[in-house]
């Protein structure tokens, strides 16, 4: 009689296999020669040809974090090894790059999370052989280093990093093949409780149990017949209907997070040299690779793996996905910061691997705004794919397939992996996860498993794409396909009609906190952005009037410098302290390299002279004062042009009282109280009160997550809310009848100090409020409250290109799970007939509970980086009332012109505008020059959700107009009236770019 318990059955049958794998290297080599040289940072090979080596020995410990060793090693092969598969075995509990010949051909990781100690030496030894490698050893594993991600206050991980082991080790194929087959039939049957077929079960627990009587691994007689049960099992195969999962490798690189980007670079290139080699073993192989910027990487700086690459793209094997310049953060670029992305991304495919990419891939990003379906069809992609919206807290995702549809109508075909991972490792598990986790079979029988280590890269190993050689048509497996992603939407198209439709933004129920952390980051990529924006305006008109040649060169390298700032784990704020350094040095750069451009073509503009030329770089007509040495002025431009000195019609008044100040102009009267509290705001036109209660009140929460310092704001930080001390200070620190300011001195916390300006001008529609904090909290948030005098259940805020509409209440969970929200320049509350806006010139965090706006400013988490936002900021924020709703108001362009301060040099130019458009429903946002060719780009976007007929007058040289796509592409004419105008048909939300010929 058998006795067979499963429980026990699977016990032998893993114990098995680690008998089974114990044999895949049979025999070991040591080297013939090892020697180190290090500690050194990251130099090149032929730098690190030149290091004086020394005797090395195994267990020598390495460190300290983020230096660099190299190895040279030399192995003589034994005789009897003559023909075999000769592999290298390195463990130093770190990342490391193997190279031969000055060339970089593979990489390994032997770290806590990941374990890929080999690559072939040879795959047909010789006799005696000599082999001379040499190792790059980086002491940081795949996630950093290892007192980084245990957190700042821990003590390191013992053990840390080592040359624990460097052989050579002869391969035995036919004990892998036995490992590899038994691996999937043992994790097959592990599954029997979630699911498998009974009588499936029974057969594999009984087969597998006879192969543990048959096999002996002392005995290679018995394993001929062993493999035979293995194959006769695993050519079961599935019933005609089954879910089908298309497989594709992957390798998540963060362009930066528990790591630099200097270390980025070295990740690229191990798991790349990784990856090419395994496509000569594994021909059926296909692996997906997003971020042009790390393409760029080693094309600029190894040509030779640059060369393996573009092979296996034109034979189908390396798949360039994405189409974007890095994998961007997509809640706090501008719009046409994610334009770039992919106007820079799918030129640099195109151009360097022939092919634009289709589908936009962005699988660890902390929410999609609404517009993004409408850039990626007009940066034509057609397709999306993600993954982080799983790890909604309040409501999980409804569907795994569905049609994503923008503001604006826009659609994108949208898939998210229901694995819930994009680091897989092609497990069975895993494998039939991706069916029972499928969300819609009702409309649809295909879904994606993106496999391989990720996040620090690495990739798929040779154990996964086994896996997936031997799970097919498994029965019991989801039908398994190796498949181009573009390939898997194309099939996904036959099933659009069934699929459900989900509009608009897609909120991210986690990380909140990204909104608001690192702020001097955030201020600095705002600034860069405008920056840019003047820059190649003024160089446009510049060129077009033949003042000054276009810097095009030096515009394209800014623009990709600021983008790779935009990946979505620096500006979010959730990097090391290394990251940020280095984010702040290369945001510095973008904006004096695009200042120093910007004066030089407004030079050019301005000519000789030695009067006052004040350039407006915004499409919004402006009086506003600014502060000369001889005092403050008044400037009357109109949009995208130069303005001139005007006489003020208005002046501000100041006075003072018992309880504070008083500040007056023709649209606003402002009572400020001695503790540095907006007492009232009225709006003298239509006698409206703002304020509900006093506003400005800087508020202090306890800001403590359960998880992920950096990313995350949980709830109950609302529960602990505490009012600052009052100012300490109020002194009137302007008076002139242009322009009126009072300064406040006050305490925050325990040791952060705020000197906070509030100043009211001469025709001024908004009261503005300028901060320079010295902020010292530990793990404490910051925000600053207006209770307004206006009632609705929804606010507006403003978004790339266009606006989103959240609750003001916690009606449902889904209003819940927005108790911190995005934004960029403006929030505002209205009810019929009046309204109330908050401008934000450098923040990003908002929220709204029923009448009580606030915006975020500060917070003060410890990791991964335990420095982060201590030190001096600079913020600025105004408040705006206005009758009607923010459209009629205009709330859009006066949230721009608070983030967009003239322009002045000295010089004789008259006043005048380049360009205008005759439609305050559109604004034009860029003008530049095409990539390329000498075309003047202009691009527009419709702000207020209508529809209608615009005039777009350009008053320099030009040429036919016509429409484009984001990537410069012309599609039709614009028609033209007699009178020059080009005639602009709009929809609402409509992003519309307008190239016009030389």
């Amino acid at each position: 009689m058998i006795i067979r318990d499963p429980e026990y059955a699977r016990a032998r049958i893993r114990q098995t296999l680690a008998r089974v794998r114990a044999l895949v290297y049979p025999e070991l080599a040591p080297p013939t020669r090892l020697e180190i040289a290090g500690p050194v940072g990251r130099i090149s090979h032929s730098e690190a040809s030149e290091l004086g080596y020394r005797p090395a020995r195994i267990g020598e410990r390495l460190g300290p974090a983020w230096a660099t060793f190299w190895l040279d090693i030399s192995f003589e092969l034994p005789a009897e090894w003559k023909g075999q598969r000769v592999d290298l075995l390195l463990v130093t509990h770190s990342e490391a790059t193997l190279w031969r010949d000055g060339v970089p051909v593979h990489g390994l990781v032997t770290g806590s999370d990941v374990w890929r100690p080999d690559a072939i030496l040879t795959g047909n030894a010789e006799a005696g052989e000599r082999i001379d490698v040499r190792a790059e050893i980086a002491c940081n594993t795949l996630f950093g280093a290892w007192d980084e991600w245990q957190g700042w206050d821990r003590e390191p991980e013992p053990g840390g990093y080592e040359l624990a082991r460097c052989e050579a080790a002869r391969f035995d194929p036919e004990a892998w093949d036995l490992a590899c087959d038994l691996t999937v039939l043992a994790d097959l049957i592990a599954e029997h409780e979630l699911g498998l077929d009974e009588a499936w079960a029974g057969v594999l627990l009984a087969r597998l149990n006879e192969f543990c009587n048959v096999f002996s691994a002392a005995d290679r007689a018995t394993w001929q017949p062993s493999a035979a049960i293995l194959r006769d099992l695993l050519a079961r195969t599935n019933a005609s209907e089954t879910h089908e999962v298309s497989v594709i490798g992957h390798a998540h690189i963060d362009t930066a997070w528990l790591w630099p980007i200097a270390e980025t670079y070295r990740k690229c290139v191990r798991t790349f040299s990784s990856q090419a080699a395994y496509m000569d073993r594994y021909p059926e192989y296909r692996f997906a690779c997003s971020q042009a910027q790390q393409y760029a990487w080693i094309r600029d700086r190894e040509p030779d793996l640059w060369r393996r690459i573009v092979e296996r793209v034109e034979r189908g094997q390396w798949l360039p996905v994405g189409g974007s310049w890095i994998e961007p953060d997509c809640n706090l670029p501008s719009g046409e910061s994610l334009v770039r992305q992919f106007l820079h991304g799918q030129r640099f495919f195109e151009a360097e691997l022939g092919r634009r990419s289709s589908v936009f891939w962005n699988p660890d990003v902390f929410g999609y705004n609404g517009q993004l379906p409408q850039i990626m069809q007009i940066a034509g992609i057609s397709s999306f794919l993600t993954q982080k919206l799983s790890w909604n807290r309040f409501n999980k995702p409804a569907h795994s397939t569905f049609v994503w549809q923008g503001i604006d109508g826009s659609e994108v075909l949208t898939h998210f992996p229901p694995a819930d991972t994009y680091n897989g490792a092609a497990t069975v598990e895993e494998l039939r996860r991706s069916a029972r986790e499928f969300k819609d079979h009702d409309r649809s029988q295909r879904s994606l498993l993106l496999f391989g280590h990720g996040d620090g890269g690495g990739g798929p190993t040779p154990q996964m794409l086994e896996t997936l050689r031997r799970t097919g048509d498994l029965q019991g497996v989801p039908r398994t396909v190796p498949r181009d992603p573009e390939e898997f939407f194309e099939l996904l198209e036959a099933d659009r009609a069934e699929l459900a439709t989900v509009v608009g933004e897609l909120y991210f129920e986690f990380h909140r906190g990204t909104y608001t952390s690192q702020a001097r980051t955030k201020r600095g990529n705002r600034l860069a952005e405008r920056l840019l924006h003047d820059a190649e305006l003024l160089a446009t008109v510049a060129d077009r009037l033949d003042l000054a040649a276009y810097p095009a060169d030096e515009l394209d390298a800014l623009w990709k410098l600021l983008l790779v700032q935009q990946f979505h784990d620096i500006i979010p704020g959730s990097s090391i302290d290394q990251v940020y350094a280095d984010a702040e040095r290369e945001l510095a750069e973008v904006a004096q390299g695009a200042t120093r451009l910007r004066d030089a073509a407004l030079a050019a503009l301005a000519g000789a002279g030695d009067g006052l030329v004040a350039a407006n770089t915004v499409d919004a007509a402006r009086r506003t004062v600014i502060s000369l040495p001889d005092g403050p002025v008044l400037i009357e431009a109109l949009p995208h042009g130069f303005g001139q000195i005007a006489e003020a019609d208005d002046a501000v008044t100041v006075e003072r009282t018992p309880d504070g100040v008083v500040l007056e102009n023709a649209a606003l009267r402002a009572e400020l109280g001695l503790d540095g509290t907006l007492r009232s705001l009225v709006h003298r036109a239509s006698g409206r009160e703002a304020l509900a209660g006093p506003g400005n009140v800087l508020e202090l929460y306890e800001d403590r997550p359960t998880v992920f310092e950096a990313w995350d704001v949980d709830p109950f930080h609302l529960e602990t809310r505490a009012v600052c001390p009052p100012a300490s200070s109020c002194e009137v620190s302007g008076e002139h009848p242009l322009r009126a300011e009072v300064t406040f001195t006050r305490t925050i916390g325990a040791a952060s100090t705020l000197r906070q300006v509030v100043r009211l001008d001469a025709h001024a529609r908004r009261l503005e409020f300028h901060c320079a904090i010295d902020w010292r909290e530990d793990r404490r948030f910051l925000k600053v409250l207006f209770p307004l005098a206006v009632s609705s259940s929804r606010a507006t805020y403003e978004m790339q290109f266009g606006v989103v509409e959240r609750p003001t209440h916690y009606s449902t969970s889904f209003d819940l799970a927005q108790y911190e929200v995005p934004g960029h320049r403006f929030a505002d509350l209205g009810e019929h007939g009046f309204g109330v806006a908050l401008l934000s010139a450098s923040t990003y965090g908002w929220s709204t509970f029923g009448s009580q706006m606030r915006m975020s400013l500060l917070r003060s988490p410890r990791w991964p980086d335990p420095t982060a936002d201590l030190g001096e900021h600079e913020i600025s924020y105004a408040i705006f009332p206005h009758e009607g709703s923010w459209q009629e108001a205009g709330v859009t362009r006066e949230a721009l012109l608070f983030n967009a301060p003239l322009v002045t040099t000295r010089g004789a130019a008259a006043p005048r505008a380049f360009l205008s458009c005759d439609d305050s429903n559109l604004i034009i946002d860029t003008v530049k020059r095409a990539e390329g060719d000498g075309r003047l780009v202009i691009r527009l976007y419709e702000a207020h959700g209508a529809r209608g007929t615009a005039r777009l007058r350009v008053e320099i040289p030009h040429g036919t107009a016509r429409v484009c796509n984001a990537l410069e592409d012309p599609t039709h004419e614009l028609a033209a009236e007699a009178d020059g105008a080009i005639v602009v048909p709009y929809r609402p939300f409509e992003i519309i770019t307008v190239a016009l010929d030389a």
